[in-house]
């Protein structure tokens, strides 16, 4: 009974007074549904490249090789048809983040939103692959905002108590617009195929751009920005003073000069929780490179239909969106075990990699390997909210290139990584790249064990030397033997 009164108590809004709770209803109504709603579209838009590509872009371009594998790269790091490198979607995410210092969140990401959707529209019109590469390098300046952007306004809104479930809900909504881009694309094509002279997946980006609008116009008129900035209608001036009493204060010092570099670069937070993300971005890579639709698509004994091609694999997010919601709301519930997520990866991924290399593997066992591989996305949510708890005393520009550069440096390392291990001409084995998951699976248990003893060893000289810590939803002081004091 005592478990599931905790329980019940944990999935209630949070907060310890009822001013508190319905402070936090209000936070989760408009920052999670203007966050999830770009979130979505940011997907829907990236997944729908190769929903395009698998519904005839590919023979009306005349894709190339592995051409497909090389514009998703010009769209992580920016690459020219030479493959020298640029930058695109990894340089944009600390410039990004820094960025909200020096302009609400309110204009920047609906502005960043209609930008990207007008792109992804022109995306209709193109002739060759040549062509979206180039737009797709764009798209990735605008869309670099999302997703680093969002986790940094999370951990500046919500306490260690609350943020794990609130990024497990903003990472299942990108999963939500990859399920749904295969069951669009579907639709868009049995119904829109050839009109006005288009194809189906020309209409897919003409829509997909459309659908940004409205949500851009939501977020102009009714996002927060943050607890120092909020100036919304319907947040009292009580409540905004108790959303700044809930998380730490700090002295702010400006992020552009030396000093803030070498405090960046003397911390071992940039290095421990860049390199995880580094290492879990490359498992969740293993699907989040649609590597099913390859396979199916390149499948030497069958030959699926549009439908299917588009379907079928939308179980793949619809794994990690249950995955995601399960591990963060555990991981907060068991008081921010955040580390547990690295050991499940690490298990997933060689269990399942073994079952695609296996030389008896069938085309059933093969689905299921691909399905269950799926849990890894879970990973997203819990490390960034694990970023957010670790540097919840820091000052929050480090916060914020942190978790900017986890991103962005797992972004650089799996535009190679793809091209390396999961090029689209590789399917429908990947051979290569179900050992690289291995090796990566291993690689994270490891590493993930060593960021949970820093964080325990960091929390240690925290307590001994009084600095302010939280204790649920109260907070509390503690002196150098580590009492708490009235």
């Amino acid at each position: 009974m005592a478990v599931a009164t905790k329980f019940r108590e944990y999935l209630s809004p949070g907060g310890s007074s009822e001013g508190e709770r319905k402070l936090v209803q209000k936070l989760d109504f408009f920052i999670l549904t203007f966050c999830c709603l770009m979130y979505f579209l940011n997907y829907l838009d990236r997944s729908n490249l190769t929903n395009a590509y698998v519904s005839g872009m590919k023979e009306d371009l005349d894709f190339k090789g592995n051409e497909l594998t090389q514009i998703n790269t010009v769209f992580t790091v920016g690459k020219t048809t030479r493959l020298t490198s640029s930058n695109g979607y990894v340089i944009g995410q600390v410039p990004s983040n820094l960025a909200l210092y020096y302009i609400k969140p309110r204009y920047f990401f609906p502005s960043m939103m209609i930008v990207w959707g007008c792109l992804t529209m022109i995306t209709a019109a193109t002739h060759n692959p040549q062509s979206i590469m180039a737009i797709r390098f764009f798209q990735a300046l605008a869309e670099s905002s999302t997703f680093v952007g969002t986790h940094y306004i999370l951990g500046a809104w919500y306490t260690e108590r609350e943020l794990g479930k609130r990024s497990g809900v903003f990472t299942a909504s990108g999963l939500g617009g990859t399920l749904f881009g295969g069951l669009l694309q579907t639709i868009i094509h049995s119904s829109m195929d050839g009109l006005q002279g288009l194809a189906g997946w020309r209409w897919l980006f003409i829509v997909d751009g459309l659908m940004c609008v409205p949500v851009a116009l939501y977020g102009f008129l009714l996002f927060p920005d943050t607890p120092q900035t909020t100036q919304v209608p319907y947040l009292s001036e009580a409540e905004r003073e108790l959303a700044r009493s809930r998380v730490p204060r700090h002295v702010q010092r400006a992020p552009f000069n030396w000093a803030f570099v070498k405090r960046v670069f003397g911390s071992w937070y940039w290095y421990g929780f860049v390199m995880l993300w580094i290492i879990a971005g490359e498992t969740e890579s293993f699907s989040s490179n649609s590597l099913l639709a390859l396979y199916m698509k390149a499948h030497p004994g069958r030959k699926y239909s549009v439908s299917q091609l588009n379907n079928y694999p939308t179980g793949v997010p619809a794994v990690g969106i249950v995955s995601t919601l399960f591990w963060a709301t555990l991981t907060d519930f068991l008081g921010g075990k955040r580390y547990l997520v690295g050991y499940w990866i690490g298990i997933t991924g060689i269990i399942t990699s073994a079952m695609i290399l296996a030389p008896s593997a069938t085309t059933a066992s093969t689905f299921a390997a691909y399905y269950w591989a799926g849990s890894v996305y879970a990973c997203q949510a819990t490390f960034f909210a694990w970023a957010n708890d670790a540097l919840r005393y820091e000052e929050d520009s480090l916060r914020a290139v942190v978790i900017a550069s986890m991103n962005a440096l797992s972004g650089a390392v799996n535009a190679w990584w793809s091209i390396v291990f999961y090029s689209a001409n590789f399917a429908p084995k990947f051979t290569r790249g179900m050992w690289a998951m291995i090796g990566c699976s291993i690689a994270l248990a490891i590493w993930t064990a060593g960021v949970s003893w820093m964080c325990a060893r960091t929390e240690k000289d925290r307590i001994n030397h009084g600095v302010e810590t939280h204790s649920g939803d109260e907070v509390v002081s503690v002196d150098e033997m580590g009492t708490q004091k009235a």
